[in-house]
């Protein structure tokens, strides 16, 4: 392990990491297994599942865990909304996480993200916490210029900021110097993929839904080859962006792991590495 950054700062990360986790039947049964209470587990929406399934697995989780479900714009009916709103902070679930997610809208599903965000203005800002989508890289669908705005727009109605996928921690660096430059505040959960098996990443990709594994394999086709590479380290990319953690100024809130459902084994390395720096603080 490099000395170049306080050991403090990695265990603050590996610490308070949040973990992603998909919608699937069993997925409950491995974060009560390998997960301790409090932490705080987000939970992604998939169009083939519908909205239900990611808001049941929220009201499931939350008596022991600080859940995020993700409200994905396209998936959500305007009409709903309201009733979405009070299911969930019924549950005392005070934070979500508003992409604009991969289903088609139609007429009476919000648009885009800022849609959303706009209607849940007019209800009063329910939540205390709101997270938006940053992308470090270019996204193969959207032009960056867009991209740029997009966030701009949506600054004034959100609390924090969570990264797509990258793996390139330099990136992330350059990444985070430019949204400060523009004046963009908010604290930035960085994405980092967890230490996952290939074979059981694409396996993933079937559970998920024919329709949605065909458009998962699309966007994270890149996923695939990088994360199967040798080169590829889950544990030096997180050492490094500790390193960035260190700089003030680029407003590092923590990391967003994505457990693609191998919550055991992402568990495990989490702990791995906190027992480490653990190790490295004694004399």
């Amino acid at each position: 392990m490099s000395n170049r950054y306080p050991s403090t700062a990695l265990e603050g990360l590996l610490r308070d990491a949040r973990l992603e986790i998909l919608p699937t039947d069993s997925v409950a049964e491995q974060v009560h297994a390998h997960v301790e209470p409090g932490r705080t587990v987000t939970v992604t929406a998939s169009p083939a599942k519908g909205l239900e399934a990611t808001l049941a697995l929220a009201e499931q989780l939350s008596e022991r865990y600080h859940v995020v479900p993700h409200l994905a714009a396209r998936m959500v009916e305007r009409a709903e909304l309201p009733d979405v709103v009070a299911r969930l902070t019924a549950t005392g679930i005070t934070e979500i996480f508003v992409p604009g997610g991969d289903a088609t809208p139609t007429e009476t599903t919000f648009t885009n993200a800022l849609d959303l965000l706009l209607e849940l203005e007019e209800l009063g800002r329910p939540f205390e916490r709101v997270g938006i989508t940053g992308y470090p890289e270019s996204h193969p669908g959207i032009d960056d210029d867009v991209i740029v705005q997009s966030m701009w727009d949506k600054r004034r109605y959100a609390t924090d900021i969570v990264s797509n996928m990258t793996f390139d921690d330099e990136q992330v660096g350059r990444w985070l110097e430019r949204v400060r430059r523009r004046g963009i505040e908010h604290p930035v959960w960085v994405g980092v993929p967890g230490p996952v098996d290939p074979a059981k990443l694409l396996k993933m990709a079937t559970v998920i839904g024919v329709g949605d594994s065909m458009r998962f394999l699309r966007k994270q086709r890149g996923v695939f080859t990088r994360i199967a590479l040798p080169g590829f380290s889950t544990t030096r990319f997180v050492h490094r962006i500790a390193a960035l953690a260190g700089t003030e100024r680029l407003g590092i809130g923590g990391l967003h792991l994505y457990s693609f459902n191998q919550v055991e084994k992402t568990e495990a390395w989490r702990r791995e590495q906190l027992a480490e720096v653990a190790a490295l603080r004694q004399p």
